[in-house]
């Protein structure tokens, strides 16, 4: 990108609004909001949160589905100088509580009518006394922003000069291999020069319509969402949920150039033009990644959806973006490895002694660079069992790298599994699993799923004179758990498979 930086997020926000006032900046529901219009909503949103006293170093949770609302929301707590805490609309009051407890979370933007769900009821029952507010975006913010002294406020200004790329812009929570969810924090200076380089690799332009399906909530839909867009002065076109009849309305009618996401997306528009063809004629590019894709789905992506620039990434919540292909690169590449380091990062295959391995050979993926994480919230430990005091970033992955530097995932975390696009960590759910009164011992591992990918599988012992009944487990799990967390079977057993130290053997269970 020719155009030196803005410093943080909300810089971004007001850059767009000075270089493309009248351009659209976003296209919701038939509205459209032009960059203009989008910075001084951010900007009347920041001054209700002044109002309110937010500051540098508060935290502002987002618990919502992809929407306008949303990108006001963050961006204007951004600007107030606090973190943004975005939570999975999947989560439970729960998990939801854990959350909001552990980050001090004073005010919380959510929703009551998404799919059905009152989110402001999920936490009636928690203990929560750091949070002062809730505001919701799907009936309440207009209030909420009248509450302010408006876009013009003087304070929002003094705000935004105080704002440094040091400024922790977001802590989301991905879930540790302990069990325990842990928060990464991110800074603006992190984010942004790697969103640069992934603007440069997939070609996003100006005025380019983006169909965002991937949630906010992750790095995926916000950083390089919503936020290459701001960059890149491309549309945002939020999607709440992925639909693929509603996906389709909206190439045909926005001219959809640009969609990102993982393989599933591409299975599903392309089985759905078979039986009906659509006008793609606007498709250019995204990108894919998340598994190993198959190199025909790559040609059917370019020959019958007309994406002729899609590529592969591998990044992680850690590390925003880590490698990628490049326009240009042959299909099999694309198809074969999620790319090679990105400018700014480096990237080595590690073996168990930490020395990089001979190329070709297999081991764990290890990157350095300006987008690693700060950190883990409030954990050290955690922190330094990621990071090592050479900068290198564990990620738990896998892998081999070519002798061109393209890298390919060949396994993942020890016992992580991947369902329906989301990550799923055993320990989490078997912790949770651990609290209903009829279960003694559990053990979960992913067993494939020809639609998910993968599903969770629990082996129960039930705890003495308790019966384990399959379907009530199964149901208690939905009450208490994400949905993707939760096991689609349950196998009652005497006893689980161990080793000479105690150890669950779940490659047994798994066989």
């Amino acid at each position: 990108m020719a155009e030196p930086l803005p410093l943080t997020i909300p810089h971004a926000a007001a850059a767009a609004a000075q270089r493309w006032p009248d351009e659209v900046a976003l296209i919701e529901r038939g509205e459209t909001r032009t960059f203009a219009q989008l910075w001084q909503e951010c900007r009347a949103a920041a001054s209700a949160l002044r109002e309110r006293g937010v500051r540098s170093g508060d935290r502002i949770a987002i618990w919502a589905p992809n929407c306008r609302e949303w990108v006001v929301a963050a961006v204007a707590a951004q600007t107030c100088g606090a973190a943004i805490v975005p939570l999975n609309t999947r989560l439970k009051g729960r998990e939801a509580g854990d959350i909001l407890r552990r980050t001090r979370t004073r005010m919380l933007f959510t929703v009551k009518g998404f799919l059905g769900i009152d989110y402001p009821a999920l936490l009636k029952a928690e203990n929560l006394p750091e949070l002062g507010e809730t505001v919701l975006l799907d009936s309440g913010f207009g209030a909420f922003i009248a509450s302010g002294k408006g876009a013009a406020d003087p304070r929002v200004d003094a705000s935004l000069a105080a704002l440094t790329p040091d400024h922790v812009s977001d802590i989301m929570f991905t879930s540790g291999t302990t069990g325990l969810p842990k928060g990464v924090l991110m800074t603006h200076g992190r984010i942004l020069p790697q969103v640069g380089v992934w603007i440069g690799n997939t070609g996003l332009a100006r005025g380019e319509r983006y169909l965002i399906a991937n949630p906010f909530f992750h790095s995926f839909g916000m950083k390089v969402g919503w936020v290459a867009c701001l960059l890149a002065g491309a549309v945002m076109v939020p999607m709440p949920q992925f639909d693929v009849a509603e996906a389709i309305r909206l190439i045909e009618q926005e001219r959809i150039a640009f969609l990102p996401g993982p393989p599933t997306i591409f299975q599903m528009l392309l089985a759905e033009r078979e039986r009906q063809p659509f006008d793609c004629s606007s498709l250019r590019g995204g990108t894919t990644g998340a598994a190993t894709v198959p190199p025909v789905l790559i040609e059917r992506i370019r020959s019958e959806l007309g994406m002729r620039d899609i590529i592969t990434a591998y990044g992680m919540t850690e590390c925003v973006n880590i490698t990628s292909c490049r326009p240009g690169d042959p299909v099999e590449l694309i198809a074969q490895t999620c790319g090679a380091a990105i400018p700014g990062n480096e990237v080595i295959i590690a073996g168990e002694d930490g020395s990089e391995v001979p190329r070709g050979e297999t081991g764990e993926i290890w990157v350095r660079g300006t987008g690693v994480m700060l950190g883990y919230l409030d954990d050290p430990t955690a922190t330094a069992e990621a990071i090592d005091p050479a900068g290198w970033l564990h990620t738990g992955d896998v892998g081999t790298m070519d002798a061109g530097g393209y890298v390919r995932i060949t396994d993942r975390k020890k016992d992580m599994f991947i369902s329906g696009g989301f990550n799923v960590y055993p320990a989490e759910v078997e912790k949770i699993l651990a609290a209903h009164p009829a279960v003694g011992m559990v053990a979960v591992v992913g067993a494939p799923d020809e639609r998910m990918g993968e599903v969770g599988v629990a082996f129960i012992v039930p705890r003495p004179e308790a019966r384990v009944v399959p379907e009530e487990v199964i149901a208690w799990s939905r009450d208490n758990m994400a949905n993707y967390k939760v096991p689609r079977r349950v196998v009652v057993v005497d006893d689980l498979p161990r080793n000479a130290s105690g150890k669950v053997l779940k490659i047994e269970l798994k066989a």
